[in-house]
């Protein structure tokens, strides 16, 4: 049996479904699935977490955003985040370091792909950047 492909969920992908994106929400929400159903294996990043409390509890309740996360856990994992990280990060010539951030998780949790719709924003990418159609298509 093929290892399961591990993919790193950029926060937009998150919000998509959340927030009930219309032009996003239908694939996006078929990627959640399938790390819920476990066909594929999902993290996240520990920052993209705090801001989506923030972002729910801001718009709904902090109940609801306990709620919420308690639920998301459930399906993804959380990818570590260290001095090595951070260190590694702050090499990569991106102009969002958070999106750097993101990037050397994703190398150190050996995903496969960090899925987002914002794949120039993640050039150059030591691992394989792509849009949540094109994943949906692989798995």
């Amino acid at each position: 049996m093929a290892a399961k492909i591990k993919v790193f969920f950029d926060l937009n992908v998150i919000l998509d479904v959340l927030q009930k994106r219309e032009r996003f929400y239908e694939t996006s929400s078929q990627l959640l699935a399938c790390a819920e159903t476990g066909r594929i294996q999902g993290f996240v990043a520990p920052h993209s977490l705090t801001t989506l409390y923030y972002l729910i509890a801001k718009d709904q309740s902090p109940a609801k955003a306990r709620v919420m996360l308690t639920s998301l856990l459930q399906i993804l994992s959380v990818a570590a985040i260290d001095q090595s990280t951070i260190e590694q990060a702050l090499n990569l010539p991106y102009r969002d370091f958070e999106d750097a951030v993101q990037m050397m998780a994703a190398v150190q949790c050996k995903a496969d792909y960090l899925v987002t719709r914002n794949v120039r924003d993640f050039e150059p990418a030591p691992i394989s950047v792509i849009q949540p159609s094109e994943l949906i298509a692989l798995v």
